[in-house]
C-alpha cells in the first residue's frame, strides 16, 4: 500500500489536474459508470461533524472511501477545520491499494467542481464574482472561478467582514478589484459561490440578479443551509448528486417545503455528456448545488497516488 502523506500532495496535484479529473467523475457518473454509496454523516457536538464518503468508479477501477469531517476549533490550533483522509482499494480483490492525505484534495476537488458548474453554466459574458464566505475554502473557490471566467471584479460579504480582507489579497493577486459589501449587493453579480458552514439561510432570493449562476458549496448536511429555499424555486437546478442534494445539499430544504421536486434536479454530468442542454437563456438564474460526492475525493487521490509513484514519493508498507 501506498502511503501519500499531506505534505507531498501540493506538488503532486494542481488545481487543473483536479479539475479534469472532477469533469471525468461527473461525466462518468451520467453515464452511469460511476455511482456512490450513501453517506455516513454524525454530529460530534460542539459543530463537530465526522462521516464517511465512498463509491466505485468502473470505468477508471477506483474504489474507496473518504473518512473525515468537520472540526470548528481548529484554527485555533493552527489547522485547518476540515479534517481527511482518503483510502483506496483494489475493487476486485478488496485489497488496500493507498492511503492519501485528504485536506488539500477536499479544497482542490470542491473548487474544481464550483468551476466546473461554472464554466458549463454560467453566461459567458459574465464579469463580476460575489462571494459568500471568507473561510479557508474560499479563496480556493475565486481562484478556481477566475481560471473559467474573465471576471473583471470581486464583491463579497461574510458573516465576520474580520476575514475578508485575506480574500481581497487572493483577488488582488489575480489582478481583481475586490470589494467588501452588504448581501444586497449581490445583486451585481453575475456569479455567486457560497462557501459557507452556515445553519441558516443568508442569501435570498431578492438579492440574485435574473440570469446569475450560482454554485453552491457549502451545504452538505442536514441542517446546514445558504440560500433561501424561493431562489431554488426560481431557478433551475443543478447538481453531483440527486440523492445527497435532497438528502444533505442545499435542496434539502426547498424540497422540503414543497417548493422544489427532486425531478426537477439534473446532475451536472448529464451536461457534460449532453444529455441536458445546460443554459437556456440569458436571463435564466442557474444554480449548482454541490454536495461533494466521494467519487470526486476518489478521482484527485488517484492522480496523486499514480504521481507518486511515478516520482517514487510516499511511502509504501505491506498489509
Amino acid at each position: 500500500m501506498r502511503i501519500v502523506p499531506e505534505a507531498l500532495i501540493a506538488g503532486l496535484v494542481s488545481p487543473e489536474d483536479a479539475f479534469a479529473a472532477v469533469e471525468a467523475t461527473f461525466a462518468a457518473m451520467s453515464r452511469g459508470e460511476a455511482y456512490n454509496f450513501p453517506v455516513v454523516r454524525e454530529a460530534l457536538g460542539e459543530g463537530r461533524q465526522y462521516g464517511f464518503k465512498s463509491g466505485l468508479d468502473r470505468s477508471s477501477g477506483q474504489l474507496g472511501v473518504k473518512a473525515g469531517g468537520y472540526f470548528p476549533g481548529n484554527a485555533a490550533k493552527g489547522i485547518i477545520n476540515h479534517q481527511s483522509t482518503v483510502f483506496l482499494f483494489d475493487p476486485e480483490t478488496g485489497r488496500p491499494v493507498a492511503m492519501v492525505g485528504g485536506g488539500l484534495l477536499t479544497a482542490l476537488r470542491t473548487a474544481a467542481a464550483s468551476a466546473i458548474s461554472i464554466d458549463r453554466l454560467a453566461r459567458r459574458d459574465a464579469k463580476v464574482l460575489g462571494m459568500i464566505g471568507a473561510g479557508h475554502q474560499a479563496g480556493f473557490q475565486l481562484r478556481a472561478a477566475a481560471r473559467v471566467r474573465g471576471f473583471e471584479r470581486v464583491i463579497a460579504w461574510n458573516l465576520h467582514p474580520d476575514m475578508l480582507p485575506v480574500l481581497g489579497k487572493i483577488a488582488a493577486d489575480l489582478g481583481l478589484p475586490f470589494e467588501a459589501v452588504p448581501l444586497e449587493r449581490m445583486v451585481e453579480a453575475d456569479v455567486i459561490v457560497t462557501i459557507t458552514s452556515s445553519p441558516a439561510a443568508s442569501l435570498m432570493a431578492a438579492h440574485v440578479a435574473p440570469g446569475t449562476h450560482l454554485a453552491c458549496m457549502g451545504t452538505d448536511t442536514k441542517g446546514k443551509q445558504e440560500v433561501e429555499p424561493a431562489l431554488l424555486a426560481r431557478a433551475s437546478v443543478f447538481t453531483d448528486e440527486v440523492a445527497q442534494s435532497v438528502s444533505i445539499g442545499e435542496a434539502q430544504h426547498a424540497v422540503a417545503a414543497g417548493l422544489l421536486d427532486a425531478s426537477a434536479i439534473t446532475p451536472l454530468g448529464d451536461v457534460l455528456t449532453g444529455k441536458h442542454p445546460g443554459r437556456r437563456s440569458a436571463a435564466e438564474i442557474t444554480l449548482f448545488d454541490g454536495t461533494g460526492v466521494g467519487l470526486q475525493d476518489l478521482a484527485v487521490a488517484a492522480m496523486a497516488v499514480q504521481r507518486a509513484v511515478e516520482r517514487g514519493q510516499g511511502v509504501t508498507v505491506e498489509v
